[in-house]
């Protein structure tokens, strides 16, 4: 079976590596072409591209994988089958149905739940309880072919982006290799997805990484983890930038506004929300760096009822 890889990010790299290490013949890899990172913008490889070049495969990056050029360089390869995970462009539909095995997608949601682009970030945001791997069909419409097989993961408190993400991508390579089983056998039935339990997962926008302090101290929990360690949640504080890295529902009575500060002693940081409150435990100030809560308040003159919430965009520019 000659395989066409395509991926980009750290989430695809087990999965194309095992397939390697098991001796499936990929023939090609397809990422993203690199792109400028960091502070000083050095332009950088895909996670993809440096495992392809460390086990001698070649590899394409295509600017627009949908250009009639790019199409042409994947199909010369001959592919028996194209795997994508993560991979960031949208394929077009002569690349999904060629191939004599057509081709699959690792997801990293549990279909037809979180279509898109930040399934694991909604998963934790939204306060699933589990999630999972679902490998499927490709079709045209986004994350919307027939399923081909499943496995689930719990979503425990401890968890954020970076640990789910990490057991996500170990899963789903697994769960890929048996999923290639089965398709060479033969023994793979593929169920439709029910589209009356569609959500999606579409890609994060600045407004989603704002904190609002009337939700309950369990949402914004979920949202401060949901959103670690990247793109980081934040509020506003003294009308600058106050970045979320961790907080800690607490049961708290008060009467206060949401996002007014209850408590601020040498290691605790309390501000309230809707029904209760959250602790913050680590945090980053505007222009410095994260720090745990005990070291911000000690070089920090903090009041009980000051409030942290949203810009005031008059007191900025006046």
């Amino acid at each position: 079976m000659r395989i066409v890889f395509m991926g980009t990010p750290e989430f695809a790299v087990p999965s194309l590596q095992k397939l390697i290490n098991t001796g499936y013949n990929v023939v090609g890899v397809v990422t993203q072409p690199d792109r400028p990172k960091g502070r000083k913008q050095l332009l950088t490889k895909s996670p993809i591209k440096i495992a392809a070049e460390e086990n001698g495969i070649a590899v394409y990056q295509p600017e627009k994988i949908r250009a009639q050029e790019a199409i042409k360089r994947v199909l010369e390869w001959e592919p028996d089958l194209i795997i994508t995970a993560a991979y960031g462009q949208i394929i077009p539909t002569e690349l999904l149905v060629t191939p004599k095995y057509k081709a699959i997608n690792v997801h990293a949601s549990l279909l037809p739940k979180f279509r898109g682009a930040a399934p694991i970030h909604q998963s934790i945001i939204q306060g699933e309880q589990e999630t999972g791997i679902t490998i499927m069909y490709m079709v045209k419409e986004l994350d919307a072919g027939d399923i081909l097989t499943v496995a689930k993961v719990p979503i425990n408190d401890s968890d954020n982006v970076a640990t789910l993400h990490d057991k996500l991508s170990e899963v789903g390579s697994s769960l890929l290799l048996e999923t290639l089983k089965k398709i060479i056998k033969g023994e793979i039935n593929p169920l439709p997805q029910d589209q009356k339990l569609v959500t999606f997962a579409p890609s994060l926008k600045r407004e989603d990484e704002l904190v609002k302090w009337d939700k309950s101290p369990r949402e914004i929990f979920n949202q401060v983890r949901g959103l670690n360690p990247w793109p980081v949640a934040f509020t506003y504080y003294k009308n600058e930038v106050f970045k979320l890295w961790q907080v800690r529902p607490v049961n708290y009575d008060h009467q206060q506004e949401p996002g007014t500060i209850l408590e601020a002693d040498k290691e605790r940081l309390t501000v309230a929300t809707k029904g209760g409150a959250v602790d913050l435990l680590e945090v980053q100030p505007a222009g410095r760096k994260k720090m745990d809560i005990a070291a911000f308040l000690q070089g920090t003159v903090i009041k009980v009822g000051e409030k942290m919430g949203e810009e005031n965009v008059e007191s900025k520019n006046s």
